[in-house]
């Protein structure tokens, strides 16, 4: 019997872990993009009279390799360089985003591709004006409109070893906070670029692949002792 129950454990992690591979290679494509892993953990039980080793749930976490950066030539899409992060608006709170396709809404304001708005360091909404022309911003996220200071776009680095919760939109919540960004001689924003997905998909499309050859063998290790326990209780049963 404890092999079923270590069976299932087993089906039930890499099922988990098929999950997370499929909505990898979902987002392999969007732009500031960070894959999700999963770190799975050996439980071992001594109830019985030998020690049992099962498979826990698995802890996620995302993945904070950068992902490449793409020339896009336009003046409101911005990369962040090094481990740093845009700060925006959501229905949750303040949340981070490494996805810098950014525009100007009708008043000035500055969105991401998904509406939410642009914050500076301080946490203020960015406005622009639509009608004081071109658009420049530098690597410290300053930006400039002919003469005129704009705004500064807010660059945050996430505590190390913080538990990242995504929000959507391609945003994630820290659970610890946040803090600006003082030192922009190695992190920064890179104007008219993107950063692309960190998802590897040739790496990826393995995994799954290694990964259901798993969920098989697990899938078959349950039935076969479902058939050996039906099996016991025929042979054992009254005739």
């Amino acid at each position: 019997m404890p092999n079923l129950y270590v069976s299932l454990s087993a089906q039930m992690a890499t099922e988990r872990r098929m999950a997370t591979i499929a909505n990898n290679i979902a987002n392999m494509n969007t732009p500031g993009y960070r894959a999700e892993e999963i770190k799975f953990e050996r439980l071992l039980s001594t109830a019985g009279d030998q020690e049992v080793a099962f498979v826990s749930e698995g802890e996620s976490y995302t993945s904070l390799n950068a992902g490449p950066a793409i020339f896009t030539g336009n003046p409101l899409d911005v990369a962040p360089q090094g481990d740093s992060w845009f700060a925006v608006q959501t229905p949750a709170g303040r949340a981070y985003t490494r996805d810098g396709r950014l525009h100007m809404g009708p008043a000035g304001e500055l969105l991401t591709v998904d509406n939410l708005p642009v914050l500076d360091a301080g946490g203020t909404q960015l406005l622009l004006d639509p009608s004081a022309g071109e658009i420049r911003i530098g690597a410290d996220g300053t930006i400039t409109q002919g003469a005129n200071q704009a705004g500064t776009l807010g660059l945050f680095t996430l505590p190390a070893g913080a538990k990242l919760e995504r929000n959507g939109h391609g945003t994630v919540i820290p659970d610890r906070p946040a803090q600006p960004v003082q030192d922009f001689s190695r992190l920064g924003v890179r104007q008219g670029y993107i950063e692309g997905s960190n998802v590897d998909p040739i790496m990826e499309m393995t995994r799954l692949i290694a990964v259901q050859r798993t969920f098989e063998m697990a899938a078959q290790a349950v039935q076969q002792t479902e058939d050996q326990t039906s099996e016991t209780i025929r042979t054992l049963g009254p005739s």
